[in-house]
């Protein structure tokens, strides 16, 4: 079985998501990330300006792989940025082919290519550091953040995501459900857009919401390790107690 979780407050049609499955599924209560709530964060000070970022910018991140970025999802970054005349989106560098893409994208999209700032990849624990150099992570879709998304919520930085119809498309909605942000998740284009720039006009909106995070980062599911633990072993449990008593496979949740 596949464990597996749907985000609370966006139900999925169970049995008809289902069908697309060979595997049964075993939903786990918050999310189905594993996170490690010991995961060190470097105590190195990281500057804007040493990372090519402008000290006066609002910063849009997106260190999700390239691949996630599709065509529309970028169009709709330039459109946010368009309407966010001091903002900049930092971007993972995995390649010197894919800056100049998408540099030539946004220029093509009516943006400066100068506002795509590139970070190289980092030793994990200065890569969560770099994070509190950023405003807001904005989520891909049709692929959301998986690690990277938990990455920035431990971190400290708040993402917005734009929930999908598939399990790849609803794990940023499982994250930020799991850390006490359901407001960060939105349902369509429109909502991402207006939320994305909404955000990054109003600073004291941004600032309730990181304050949020950072009340709720030690205490929620999402990074309570034992918590987690508990309820992947009742899944475990539960598993092998069927197949003892002659019991074949099939789905269930496991209560929290």
């Amino acid at each position: 079985a596949t464990a597996a979780m749907t985000p609370r407050n966006h139900p999925l049609d169970s049995l008809k998501s289902q069908n697309f499955y060979c595997e049964n599924i075993v939903y786990l209560p918050d999310s189905y990330q594993p996170n490690d709530r010991a995961r060190p964060i470097s105590e190195r000070q990281f500057t804007r300006e040493e990372v090519g970022l402008p000290n006066d910018s609002f910063v849009y991140c997106c260190f999700n792989h390239k691949y996630k970025i599709t065509p529309d999802h970028f169009q709709l970054w330039m459109e946010i940025l368009k309407n966010v005349s001091n903002s900049v989106l930092w971007l993972l560098s995995d390649d010197p082919q894919s800056v100049i893409n998408l540099r030539s994208e946004a220029k093509r999209g009516g943006v400066d290519p100068d506002r795509m700032v590139f970070a190289p990849r980092l030793l994990p624990p200065d890569h969560l550091a770099r994070h509190r150099l950023a405003d807001l992570f904005l989520d891909t879709l049709p692929y959301n953040a998986h690690t990277t998304g938990s990455d920035a919520l431990w971190a400290g930085l708040p993402v917005l995501t734009l929930i999908g119809n598939t399990f790849p498309g609803r794990v940023g909605a499982s994250l930020l459900n799991a850390v006490g942000l359901p407001e960060l998740v939105t349902n369509d284009a429109f909502e991402y857009k207006a939320k994305a720039i909404g955000l990054a006009k109003d600073t004291r909106r941004l600032r309730s919401v990181k304050e949020a995070l950072s009340a709720k980062r030690l205490i929620a599911p999402l990074f309570d390790t034992p918590l987690y633990t508990k309820h992947l072993e009742t899944a475990y449990a539960t598993m092998v107690d069927r197949h003892n008593s002659g019991l074949p496979p099939d789905s269930f949740s496991v209560c929290a």
